[in-house]
């Protein structure tokens, strides 16, 4: 039933109610400066603005680690602009990198001085890689650059070693590493690994994969390893999916051809729909990497759900068994949780090995008294049947959005990534922003039409003495914080009542938490509202409570990804990723981070410390 605009201003009220004396102050209009400084956090917000190139709050350093085109390996060649090749990008530093994970070494050590980063590698904009490329779709790309991009896409892991207030990349350690698209072997497991649906001509067996693409956020498991997601597999696959036996799948669900970037199936036949159209249903999964084994094969879990994937925030359970968290990256899609059927085994690495290959995957649906119930998509069960096209629960996991939405799962205003804090036990749910929800499809969780600042939501499972149930089936949920100013009346923004005029956000997109439990927030989409996108923090308990600071702003173009701190919280690693976005090669709108007339923007990895060496904040 259509709802009018009374129904949309009752539903905002009650969104609001739901925090209850936590943020007494919600929703808040002031633009007041900062009086006694309820916040923890030691750092004014940087002045709103855009630059050409990045900058950090007062009392902290920024230092540019890892460029694109940087070399991995001891023998590897530096980035040679107008000359570069697969074989040479394959042994590099790859593009738009995201993710970030700091492995300390030796493993399972606290070790903040000395380990293994591990970088996703989202995207490949021809536009700001190669002269002549004036938009991101190039059809004439030539086969030498395509193979470049391939390999310039998925994941690198590399050592890195802290000297006094500078890092280096130990750069002939055996650990390096660089997983691509163009040729890096993965093995499907779990339930529709060998399934007829994943099955193609060059893999009769459905069972082992070629590449990952589109790496976004990802997450960190107990005995070391790194998932790594796979979000807009879309974009990569051209063809016609109509008249092939996954034309509702491919068209409908996940919308190939709608958004094609890349023009990779001209010269890969794999990524033509006509030509094989099982092939994308081997994308669009959360893949493990051990970074400690080198040698070891990626494995892609298909227990986790075939989504576009923003990332994965893991937590042990209180009775052991691993929990995921999981954002699917689109507007109206859902809200997904993994419960593993074994328990995690911490004194036996090995013994993890297929935790992740059994487990139910459940959806959320938000009610409007602040309830949250999960529902499992389980085969067999409710509407998930033969009837409806769901002939095993491999059918359930290739397609789980449509499973989600015969369900009644909630759609959400675009949900990335999902992390648990570690300290206070609750979950927080990034909704980056949602411009075509209408004011007949508002709800609690998703307050606003035209959702456009996005909003952080707050999730909390059931307590009890032994810690937080996240496995429970029904958890609690309140919101964070809403975008956008809150000296404008029509924005629909939730803010702190210290709350300054250089201290809103638009557009949170990751998070992170450092050792004191404090929620660490990028965004994507800031530069729409004259600001740049960057990192904000913001206590999420006490007085200071979603009272937001920015600590760090990119150059013009760029995204923030991948925050992520070591274990003493002194380092912070965020990801620069595709500045001067919106330009080309042969005239950038900046040259960051080497400002040099012979080089590109190159996306960098970024370590920020505080300079008196304290935890950072």
């Amino acid at each position: 039933m259509a709802r009018d605009d009374t129904d949309l201003t009752r539903r905002t009220a009650v969104a609001t109610a739901v925090i209850g004396g936590v943020l007494a102050s919600a929703p808040a209009k002031s633009t007041k400066p900062q009086s006694d400084n309820p916040t923890s956090l030691s750092f004014p917000s940087l002045p709103r603005g855009v630059d050409t190139t990045h900058r950090v709050a007062a009392g902290h350093t920024a230092q540019v680690l890892l460029r694109w085109g940087d070399p991995v390996f001891a023998d590897a060649p530096a980035l040679a602009p107008g000359a570069m090749t697969a074989a040479a990008q394959g042994r590099q530093f790859g593009t738009d990198c995201d993710f970030i994970h700091f492995a300390p070494l030796p493993m399972g050590s606290d070790n903040s001085d000395h380990g293994l980063l591990c970088v996703n590698h989202e995207s490949a904009f021809a536009q700001l890689m190669f002269a002549g490329a004036e938009r991101r779709l190039n059809l004439d790309l030539p086969p030498a650059a395509v193979d470049v991009q391939m390999a310039a896409h998925g994941h690198t892991v590399v050592e890195i070693r802290r000297d006094g207030e500078q890092w280096s990349v130990v750069r002939d350690s055996r650990y390096n590493r660089r997983i691509t698209a163009l040729d890096t072997a993965m093995t499907l497991t779990g339930p529709a690994a060998g399934h007829d649906r994943l099955k193609t001509s060059a893999d009769p067996t459905g069972r082992t994969v070629i590449g990952t693409i589109s790496n976004c956020a990802g997450g960190a498991t107990p005995w070391g390893t790194v998932l790594i997601a796979e979000e807009n597999f879309h974009q990569y696959f051209g063809g016609d999916p109509t008249g092939t036996p996954e034309e509702r799948n491919h068209r409908d669900l996940y919308g190939i051809t709608s958004e094609l970037y890349y023009n990779w199936f001209l010269h890969h036949p794999r990524f033509n729909v006509e030509a094989e159209p099982h092939e994308p249903n081997r994308f669009g999964w959360m893949v493990e990497i051990d970074p400690y084994d080198p040698a070891s094969t990626p494995k892609k879990r298909t227990a986790l759900g075939r989504i576009k994937h923003e990332g994965a925030g893991l937590t042990v359970n209180r009775d052991g068994r691993l929990v995921a968290y999981m954002g699917d990256d689109e507007a109206f899609q859902f809200i997904y949780r993994f419960v593993s059927t074994g328990r995690v085994k911490t004194a036996d690495r090995s013994a993890n090995d297929a935790l992740l290959d059994e487990g139910t995957l459940s959806v959320a649906r938000f009610d409007d008294g602040g309830r949250l119930t999960w529902l499992p998509l389980v085969w067999g069960q409710g509407p998930l049947t033969a009837a409806n096209g769901f002939g095993s629960q491999a059918d359930v996991l290739i397609e789980p959005r449509r499973a989600a939405a015969l369900l009644g799962a909630t759609p959400m205003d675009r949900p990335e990534e999902i992390e648990p804090n570690p300290v206070t036990g609750s979950v927080f749910v990034c909704l980056t922003k949602n411009g075509d929800r209408d004011a007949g499809q508002v709800d609690a969780a998703n307050p606003r039409a035209r959702n456009v600042h996005g909003h952080v939501l707050e999730l909390i499972p059931p307590a009890g003495a032994d810690g937080p149930d996240h496995a429970a089936a029904a958890f609690d949920w309140r919101p964070f914080l809403m975008g956008g100013d809150p000296a404008d009346p029509t924005s629909g923004a939730m803010a702190h009542a210290e709350s300054g005029p250089d201290d809103w956000l638009s557009c949170p997109d990751n998070i992170a938490f450092d050792p004191r439990g404090r929620a660490w927030l990028s965004t994507d989409g800031a530069e729409d509202f004259a600001t740049a996108d960057g990192l904000w923090a913001a206590d999420v308990t006490g007085p200071g409570r979603a009272l937001a600071r920015k600590i760090f702003s990119c150059p013009q173009g760029a995204e923030l990804t991948g925050p992520c701190f070591t274990p003493d919280g002194r380092n912070l690693f965020v990801s620069v990723q595709h500045p001067a976005e919106g330009s080309t090669y042969a005239r950038p709108s900046t040259r960051w981070p080497d400002f040099q007339d012979d080089l590109p923007p190159r996306s960098s990895v970024v370590v920020i410390r505080k300079s008196d060496g304290s935890p950072v904040g």
